[in-house]
């Protein structure tokens, strides 16, 4: 078997550039549970921006404001509103991994670079993907600090209870339409991942809208990159409302995933997280389509769980509505227990719960 050129241990972190990452931040420790752990700001030294690292399992979310309104930071949030700058991948070697990626035709945006305090030091280097997202290579073999050089550790102001939360299973990319063959190719050679599932109109579709994903990973599955482009349908799809008020491709959603999914949505959903709705008769073939599953069907219906089969098992699921004012970035809660697809038995309840959501906002 041949060696992998870009060996990778998972997401490092998922940095978002915000209007207010303190109000952000306050959000996600009493929505989802995350704590607060490290700090970057002009009180630790850095004058031009501030930044919250939020942890729970082996999540970690960075959430960045600029303090100068002519920044990249800030115009970034000016064109986007909130949303996801880096998807950071953890490496043993960065200086391998820019270099191989890019003599495969990453487009370079930071050159490796090493950054030290008293808790060691972290080599970090970025490139390029879709839209004006980046990724960036972290290697932090023997780095003892809170989260990166320039970080100090911080405990949340208030009591926090964690939703139980574990790791992120994938990352959703949307892009614009006749890119997504284009976007799979640039995986496939810089980074050398392999094409794991393809879903056409056929599979992806409602009497309105449709769109056609195509799902990359790296060789040992533990980074996934689902890329959507619209598809012709009669009415506007959610990629192309995406695309038009984040102007642009970007990451749709961050799917996480749970050991416990009742126990997860039933916290977030008492804080107050609001997800897209199934109606009641989505639950009456069951049975019939999914098997026999370990959980009651009364507690997927009462939180509008959705459930589904493949060859290795099943799997749980459920989607927020979106966490921004646009209607952009959006997150899945998952519970595998054994399935490694996403659901596709539930793609055609899903799109129509979405489409009713844009009926509402006037986009569909």
């Amino acid at each position: 078997m041949e060696k992998e050129f870009l060996p990778l241990k998972g997401t490092d972190h998922v940095e978002f550039y915000c209007g207010n990452a303190k109000q952000s931040a306050h959000f996600y420790q009493m929505a989802f549970g995350f704590r607060l752990s490290a700090y970057a700001g002009p009180e630790t030294g850095v004058r031009d921006r501030a930044s919250y690292v939020l942890t729970q399992g082996k999540v970690r979310l960075v959430l960045t404001t600029s303090m100068d309104p002519n920044s990249e930071i800030s115009e970034h949030v000016k064109k986007h509103g909130d949303g996801v700058k880096v998807l950071a991948l953890w490496v043993d070697d960065v200086e391998s991994a820019y270099r191989e990626t890019t003599n495969r035709g990453a487009i370079g945006v930071s050159e490796p670079k090493e950054y030290s305090d008293e808790n060691g030091s972290v080599k970090m280097a970025s490139i390029q993907t879709y839209g004006e997202t980046l990724h960036t290579f972290v290697e932090r073999h023997d780095y003892k600090g809170p989260f990166l050089p320039g970080f100090e550790a911080r405990e949340p102001l208030m009591h926090v209870e964690e939703v139980g939360l574990k790791y992120i299973d994938h990352c959703v990319g949307n892009v614009e339409l006749g890119r997504m063959n284009e976007w799979v190719e640039f995986y496939q050679k810089a980074l050398g991942f392999d094409l794991l599932i393809t879903f056409d109109d056929k599979d992806i579709s409602t009497e309105y809208t449709a769109l056609m994903s195509k799902v990359v990973s790296n060789g040992n599955g533990y980074v996934k990159f689902p890329i959507n482009e619209p598809a012709d349908g009669k009415k506007k799809s959610q990629i192309e409302e995406y695309i038009e008020f984040y102007k642009g491709a970007g990451v749709q959603h961050i799917a996480i995933a749970t050991d416990d999914i009742i126990h997860t949505v039933g916290e977030m959903r008492k804080r107050g997280v609001d997800f897209l709705y199934v109606p009641d008769n989505y639950y009456d073939d069951i049975p019939e389509r999914v098997g026999a599953i370990d959980e009651e069907i009364e507690d997927l219906k009462r939180l509008n769980l959705l459930v589904d089969r493949d060859d290795s098992g099943y799997l749980l699921q459920i989607f927020t509505k979106p966490v921004e004012d646009r209607p952009t970035l959006f997150y899945e809660i998952i519970q595998r227990k054994g399935a490694k697809s996403f659901g596709k038995g539930n793609f055609k309840a899903l799109f129509e719960s979405i489409e009713r959501e844009q009926a509402i906002r006037g986009n569909l």
